[in-house]
């Protein structure tokens, strides 16, 4: 059986041969745009889980097996683009809210405190770790990556998926100023 069609038929040496021959390529491409270890690292993993999860879709004879993966990369970079965006355009609004502040925040009550620990309890292990090591340890994700041993695009990534999982289970509503 040939690589394409074992990767298509399921066959895990052939997801290992496709890593083996083209997760470099993926990885340096992704490196080279986002000049980032971490989330070149990440945009790797990432293709290959998705190309994997997504090899159904996948058809020799509309695509070679490696043009498919980097076309699948090339979203997989997109997509840490506007995260990267997403949060440096939030860390603007914040900074734009602190300096208009004139009252000093009014504590959260007792009871969002519970359903904000609830719902962290409620995240995968590691996020949750992550979670708490960025907002009640107040680390940098350098930092957490260092204490963890997590690559830095995964804490990254936890962090994001957690606030975006919290805020839709708290209801949280995006007001924009």
């Amino acid at each position: 059986m040939d690589l394409e069609a074992g990767f298509v038929a399921g066959d895990e040496r052939a997801l290992e041969e496709a890593y083996a021959r083209w997760s470099s390529l993926i990885y340096t491409v992704a490196l080279r745009s986002l000049g980032d270890v971490g989330e070149a690292e990440d945009v790797t993993q990432k293709t290959f889980v998705a190309g994997w999860t997504g090899r159904t879709g996948f058809d020799p004879s509309r695509a070679r097996l490696p043009g498919w993966l980097m076309g699948i990369a090339r979203n997989k970079i997109a997509d840490t683009h506007e995260a990267r965006a997403r949060v440096r355009a939030l860390q603007e609004r914040l900074v734009a809210l602190d300096s208009v502040r004139t009252a000093p925040a009014p504590d959260i009550d007792l009871a969002d405190r519970l359903l904000i620990a609830d719902e962290i309890s409620r995240l995968e292990p590691d996020a949750q770790r992550v979670i708490r090591l960025a907002f009640f340890d107040d680390l940098t994700h350098v930092q957490i990556a260092e204490r963890t041993g997590l690559p830095l695009g995964s804490v990254k990534s936890h962090i994001r998926r957690s606030l975006e999982r919290l805020r839709t289970q708290l209801g949280a509503v995006d007001v924009r100023g």
